[in-house]
């Protein structure tokens, strides 16, 4: 089992910031790259950014020099610090935590947090 807890959306007017948290617990592989992903309405879900094991990072352009994404392997924990957010950021956020072993790949999901950008 495995467990992944999401906090920190909200309402924010747009050009201001916010920050989501993740934590994973349960039986987690010892290596594993956990990140973030967003749905909008009628949309489908997107990559939004995704850090490894080893640091490595990714971000949807989208969102580039925006958000940042950062990691504590001893807590399995990922934030996402958000800056100048803009109403097409509107979304669901949702935290993934994903590994492979051998040829298969075990992935789970939060519950999904909601962030809305609006004046």
């Amino acid at each position: 089992q495995v467990q992944l807890v999401e906090s920190g959306g909200g309402l924010v007017q747009p050009g201001g910031s916010l920050r989501l948290s993740c934590a994973a617990s349960g039986s987690i592989a010892s290596t594993y790259a956990m990140g973030w992903y967003r749905q909008a309405p009628d949309k489908q879900r997107e990559l939004v950014a995704t850090v490894t094991s080893g640091g490595s990072t990714n971000y949807a352009d989208s969102v580039k020099g925006r958000f940042t994404i950062s990691r504590d392997n001893a807590k399995n924990t990922i934030s996402l610090q958000m800056n100048s957010l803009k109403p097409e950021d509107t979304a669901v956020y949702f935290c993934n935590i994903a590994w492979w072993v051998f040829a298969r790949r075990y992935a789970y999901w939060g519950q999904g947090t909601q962030v809305t950008v609006s004046s």
